[in-house]
This record gives structure tokens, C-alpha cells and sequence, in this order.
């Protein structure tokens, strides 16, 4: 069930490293003085709140169980605001990050199937999602959608392909974009179709997406018309981008 009990609250962060890990993308190790007191479920997420700037928000990537939350940012140059936390990140200096956030999350092991659809980083809130279920012993079975452009774009696949080969209930499906057209537009549909392509019950499985609005809001309504009850759908776009 998809819930989120745990107030937010602020806290200094050391950073404990900042590797990159694609061309784009840069693993993030925070450590809490206070972690021992510090609660959240998985596939939350937390803020970086810097000097003079809004918060920026970032999925927690590990498990509620990990000694340090990491992060998955994707920053470049012409991303501001996300520079601007990646220099943060690297000053040698802590930062106020505040958790947790977020509704679509896992506060205790499901009861159907589950079904994960992440594009581009969206990928860091299903790490945090699987790594809880693994340590618990779920057995029904997971199926994770990974869509991006390009394959340079895949940062993480070798987990991803790891967790196919060690876990019998789980299974991964990468989903590349149209090599020939990198900047081509029709990638979330092309991810939406790898996933209706599936055969799921949609009567009996648990679906939680993360990825931008238009890819959530394009999953969600294929998947109702196929059947999926609209509440068995989870994603924090529904609330942070609701459809007016």
C-alpha cells in the first residue's frame, strides 16, 4: 500500500562521496548524524534545501534499511538548478536536506504483483523500492520497465540486470529510444506500448511510475483503459503535477 506516515524534517547532511556514473549522472552518498532516528519509506524522496534557492527534490535510491540515502542526480551544464546542487554536493561542505516526501511509496509489503515503470532517473525510486522488497522476502512477482533515448542514457543496467539474474520473482525489461532519432519524441509511447505488451492482469497487480508528467499521466491512462483499477496506480506526479 502506497502511504507516507513519517513527518518531514530537517537535518545536516555529510556528504560522503559524489561519483559520476553516465555522462550526465552523478551517485550521491549523504550521511545523517541522526540516521538511527531518521524514518522513511521506500520510493520517498527528500529536498536539498540550499542558500537563496528554492529546494531542489530528489528520489532516496537506497532502502529505508541503508546506513547512508543516496541520490541519483542527473546535472549538466545548461541544468542550473541542478549544477548548482552537484557544486553544493562537492564544496566539502554539509547540506540541509529535508525527509520525507512523498505518497507513492511502500510502507508495508504488497499484497499483488507489482508492476515498475521508470524513464531516465526515475529509475532511482524503483532501486529504493526493489532493495526493500528484496530484504523482506517478497514473492510475488516484479516486473520493472526501464525506459530512456539512448543506451549511454541505461546508467545503472548492470544492477538492473543483476537483480533479473539473483532474484527468481523479478524481471527486467530495459526499453531504448529510437537510435536512428535521438531527440526523437515518441519514447514515452514507445515505453507505454513495451508495457501493455506484457500480458499483466491488470486486475491484480500494483503499478508504480516515475518519470516526468506527461510519461506518468501516458502510462496511467493506457493502463485504466486496459483495466487497471485507477486507484492500484502510484506515482508522486499525481500529486506534485495534478491534472487540473
Amino acid at each position: 500500500m502506497a502511504s507516507g506516515k513519517y513527518q518531514p524534517r530537517e537535518h545536516q547532511a555529510r556528504v560522503v562521496d559524489v561519483s559520476s556514473i553516465s555522462h550526465d549522472v552523478f551517485r550521491v552518498e549523504l550521511q545523517l548524524p541522526d540516521r538511527d532516528q531518521v524514518s522513511f519509506h521506500a520510493g520517498q524522496y527528500l529536498s536539498v534545501k540550499l542558500p537563496e534557492a528554492d529546494p531542489c527534490y530528489f528520489s532516496i535510491a537506497s532502502s529505508p534499511s541503508a546506513e547512508h540515502i543516496e541520490l541519483q542526480i542527473q546535472a549538466s551544464p545548461k541544468w542550473v538548478s541542478a549544477q548548482k546542487v552537484i557544486d553544493a554536493l562537492t564544496s566539502g561542505q554539509d547540506v540541509t536536506v529535508e525527509l520525507p516526501h512523498g505518497k507513492a511509496c511502500l510502507s508495508t509489503l504488497p499484497t499483488r504483483p507489482l508492476l515498475l515503470v521508470a524513464a531516465g532517473t526515475g529509475f532511482a525510486q524503483m532501486k529504493s523500492l526493489i532493495e526493500y522488497l528484496r530484504e523482506n522476502g517478497f514473492s510475488q512477482p516484479v516486473k520493472l520497465y526501464w525506459g530512456v533515448r539512448r543506451h549511454e542514457d541505461m546508467y545503472l543496467r548492470s544492477l538492473a540486470q543483476q537483480w533479473h539474474d539473483e532474484w527468481d520473482a523479478f524481471t527486467f525489461v530495459p526499453v531504448v529510444g529510437d537510435d536512428a532519432d535521438n531527440d526523437w519524441g515518441g519514447h514515452h509511447e514507445q515505453l507505454v506500448r513495451a508495457v501493455l505488451a506484457s500480458g499483466m492482469d491488470w486486475q491484480n497487480v500494483e503499478v508504480h511510475g516515475s518519470g516526468s508528467p506527461t510519461m506518468v499521466y501516458t502510462l496511467m491512462d493506457a493502463l485504466v483503459e486496459h483495466g487497471l483499477p485507477e486507484q492500484a496506480f502510484f506515482s508522486d506526479v499525481l500529486e506534485y503535477a495534478p491534472r487540473s
